[in-house]
């Protein structure tokens, strides 16, 4: 029970994610059979849908997104900063940080990570190891996406009678970027909202938020 304690908030995402992503292939799967029974085409079986391309897409273009607002917001709030918000640092902190701040070198703790002590391209590549790998899992994700999408597209093709495209050419298509775009926006969307209205909204008890009586100019997390 202690470890449930500790680790509750990726315990429940990490349960929710599976939950959501079950039931997305159990609906999608439904889908694609009643679409297929439509057109008078074969159905398929769970499993099979599974391993499609029509699956594989629609997780990965979502996944695309989520990595990619993440990513540009671990480094756009190194230097970038909004005045009154708790997702920003405060004003004069703008920036990567002196070594003091960041327990860097002889300035790290007893208890610090191994790499941020070292030094040298170790410590430097582990003083940006988030957004390194953030954006490593958008660029897995991004291709994960051009690839099944390219695969679904040159099927729909194959079923209108129509020439494929190779997969430089899908990257061309409104069909690609239309989907990209549509979850990209969506995302920027939830991020700046999230940054403007917790400026002046608040939520007891939340770290994502500044204490209840705390003044709207106050920046950063305070409490």
């Amino acid at each position: 029970m202690r470890f449930v304690r500790e680790n509750s908030l990726s315990l429940l995402f990490g349960a929710l994610l599976l939950l959501t992503l079950v039931a997305q292939s159990f609906v999608g799967h439904s889908l694609y059979n009643e679409n297929a029974i439509q057109h008078s085409q074969e159905t398929i079986s769970y499993l099979r849908y599974l391993a499609s391309s029509e699956f594989g897409e629609a997780v990965m273009e979502n996944w695309e997104s989520e990595f990619l607002q993440f990513t540009l917001y671990v480094l756009a709030t190194v230097w970038l900063v909004q005045k009154g918000s708790p997702e920003s640092k405060q004003l004069e902190k703008a920036g990567r940080g002196t070594d003091e701040e960041q327990l860097v070198g002889k300035h790290a703790g007893q208890n610090s990570p191994r790499w941020a002590k070292v030094g040298g391209w170790r410590t430097a590549l582990y003083s940006n190891s988030l957004a390194l790998v953030m954006g490593l899992l958008f660029l897995g994700s991004w291709l994960g996406h051009s690839f099944t999408g390219w695969s679904e597209f040159n099927q729909e093709q194959q079923e209108h009678g129509d020439a494929a495209v190779s997969w430089t050419g899908y990257l061309g298509k409104p069909d690609f970027w239309q989907q990209s775009f549509q979850n990209w926006q969506s995302e920027f969307l939830a991020i700046g909202a999230m940054v403007v209205f917790s400026i002046y909204l608040r939520q007891r008890g939340s770290p994502e938020s500044k204490p209840v009586g705390a003044s709207h100019t106050v920046t950063g997390r305070t409490g």
